[in-house]
């Protein structure tokens, strides 16, 4: 039986531009929503409104260039929120209201009784308004379950779509997030959303804890983007989803190293080159044993085909390589060499990696097949004649 989809919520442009020291211009927010919606990503939330002056021009461009992706702003559980979106043309607003104590009290200075009636009352107003409705419990993992779920039940009868658990501070672990959404899958009926942070480095295993629990959409940023860690990255979450259970997305792979390199670029936030999925060495070898394998068959290092991200395995010469990498990596380069001279040529790579801190180019193969060569002819010599006193040839 054919496995239901997961609904992508990418928050680049909201979420991941609250980013401390990240701003996007209007070109680049444009260039980044077309590329989501060419990626086939499904929903965009894309600003808030109540920013006003150019955040609402860019939320009006976005709005205006007839993308596929479902399009949302982000409000606060404020009327004059909700008027700001409408004012920007926004069919579809995400609504935040904290559920926790500790926030209610501290940052708000109100009480539970007070988050209710403003989630009732301000998502029947903007319903009234003709608005599709997304209301989001910030700090809903520290928050009482049993009142996180009065917040969606409430949201739900409201005419609300769906309710976004937010983990605001990234302290649940995947073993919570699966309960904590199973307990809300049976209390309410509506769509719900994971919406995790990385404080922990837990944001991808949450989201996907959430979605074995019940979430049907998951909340992602491109690269990670977001407030201190980050979030849970939209290339992570897709592929683990598909590779791991086969739960498509509808997002195409192959253009998630073309959306990361903009994100990258535009936000000023270089992409590690040991990063999941988009980083520039994540199929990159160097380990003989490892090599050897690959050269056999890919299925003995390879948990997925990297040509799903229009990428493929890289085999570089290194410390650790062992022969068989020398001789494919020469032969790559019109080169035939034995197995005696890539045994010298070996002994150089070594002390090139460790001297020079890099993997050897091609003008350094050139000179260490040069170097070596009097070697192979020295075995040459020796197969033919016999071993010759006192004389030895080393690498």
């Amino acid at each position: 039986m054919a496995q239901s989809a997961v609904i992508i919520t990418d928050t680049t442009l909201r979420d991941g531009e609250q980013t401390a020291g990240v701003a996007f211009t209007l070109t680049e927010k444009i260039a980044i929503a077309r590329a989501l919606d060419a990626a086939g990503v499904p929903e965009l939330e894309i600003g808030v409104p109540a920013m006003g002056g150019d955040e609402q021009e860019g939320i009006r461009a976005v709005l205006g260039l007839g993308l596929a992706a479902r399009l949302v702003v982000w409000c606060r559980m404020r009327a004059e929120d909700i008027l700001a979106a409408v004012a920007c043309g926004a069919g579809n607003v995400h609504m935040a209201i904290p559920v926790s104590d500790r926030q209610i009290k501290a940052k708000l200075g109100r009480d539970r009784a007070w988050v209710l009636d403003g989630v009732d009352g301000t998502v029947r107003f903007a319903r009234s308004l003709g608005l599709e409705v997304s209301v989001g419990g910030e700090d809903a993992s520290r928050a009482d379950p049993d009142f996180v779920a009065t917040v969606a039940s409430v949201a739900e009868r409201a005419g609300a779509r769906r309710f976004r658990f937010a983990d605001t501070l990234g302290l649940l672990d995947p073993f919570t997030a699966e309960e904590r959404f199973r307990a809300l899958r049976g209390a309410v009926g509506i769509e719900l959303e994971i919406h995790a942070h990385d404080d922990l480095g837990l944001a991808t295993a949450n989201s996907l804890a959430a979605v074995r629990g019940g979430a049907s959409h998951v909340s992602t940023t491109v690269n990670g983007l977001g407030e201190r860690a980050g979030n849970a990255p939209l290339e992570e979450v897709v592929m683990a989803l598909q590779v791991l259970w086969q739960r498509p997305t509808g997002v195409d792979f192959s253009r998630l190293p073309e959306v990361s390199h903009l994100v990258a670029l535009a936000s000023g936030r270089p992409v590690p080159v040991n990063k999941s999925i988009v980083g520039a060495a994540v199929f990159t070898h160097e380990a003989g044993i490892h090599v050897h394998g690959l050269l056999r068959d890919h299925d003995t290092y390879q948990g997925f085909d990297p040509a799903a991200l229009g990428r493929r395995h890289e085999i570089v010469l290194g410390k650790h390589s062992g022969v068989a990498g020398v001789m494919r990596a020469y032969s790559e380069l019109g080169i035939d060499i034995g197995a005696v001279q890539a045994r010298a040529v070996l002994t150089r790579v070594r002390r090139h990696a460790v001297a020079c801190k890099s993997a050897p180019g091609a003008d350094d193969l050139c000179r260490f097949y040069l170097e070596t060569r009097h070697i192979v002819e020295a075995v040459g010599v020796l197969a033919r004649t016999g071993p010759v006193a006192g004389r030895s040839f080393t690498a």
